[in-house]
């Protein structure tokens, strides 16, 4: 099976074959290095109350300005995701907080995400995801943003979201996604001058050998890779 953009996807996560697989892990699907994610576009109708949710957000905002900030649209194990351009995130929270036929008062959690080598033709490999909740009518969607490393620039949500001023915070201390706007956008988990981020993909595991019962346990990043 080929992934958009090349390479393969590539199942479990220990390389388990013609056995059974005890490790839990025996339906994760990744992508091979250097593939991409998945890059469709779920088409319409989306099914249920999630049609009605992308009709109130195209008319809350306008339709041209909809088919401008929504690059595709994805419908995956009953739930809902719109991946958007960064320009128009704004535009759009606030339209799904205040708008009355939407209202999702709360943004729950912002969350990062590194693709590394399977960020996309033009290697947006962090992506940034927003999971809002109305509490009205009882409905959860997600907004999903995608960046590269060589600009991680996002514009801050606190001014909609003021929870998330430490959501964005620890986005980018663990993954150096940098929010425009925030009011005092410093790392709350590692030092101040502390170098990198430690939840990329490519930051080195380091570690120290362990000893034991007569055998000595390499640190992660001289381990077997985990295929």
């Amino acid at each position: 099976m080929t992934a958009s953009g090349g390479g393969a996807f590539r199942t479990g996560a220990f390389g388990v074959t013609g056995s059974g697989d005890t490790s839990g892990f025996g339906g994760l699907v990744r992508v091979e290095p250097g593939g991409a994610v998945a890059l469709h576009s779920t088409d319409r109708p989306y099914g249920g109350w999630f049609d009605e949710v992308a009709d109130a957000l195209a008319d809350a905002v306008g339709q041209a300005t909809y088919d401008a900030a929504v690059r595709r649209v994805l419908v995956d194990r009953g739930e809902i995701t719109w991946f958007v351009h960064r320009e128009h995130l704004l535009t759009l929270l606030q339209a799904l907080r205040d708008d009355d036929a939407l209202r999702f008062e709360l943004c729950s959690s912002l969350s990062g995400v590194d693709y590394h080598d399977a960020g996309g033709p033009i290697g947006e490999r962090l992506h940034v995801v927003y999971h809002l909740t109305s509490m009205t009518y009882r409905r959860r969607i997600r907004l999903e943003v995608a960046v590269t490393d060589a600009d991680p620039h996002v514009p801050s949500a606190t001014r909609v979201y003021p929870t998330t001023d430490w959501h964005e915070r620890e986005c980018f201390d663990m993954f150096g996604v940098v929010f425009d706007g925030h009011p005092a956008l410093t790392r709350i988990l590692m030092p101040d001058d502390w170098d990198g981020h430690p939840q990329r993909k490519d930051y080195p595991l380091g570690g120290v050998p362990v000893e034991y019962h007569d055998a000595t346990i390499p640190p992660p990043d001289e381990r077997r890779s985990y295929r």
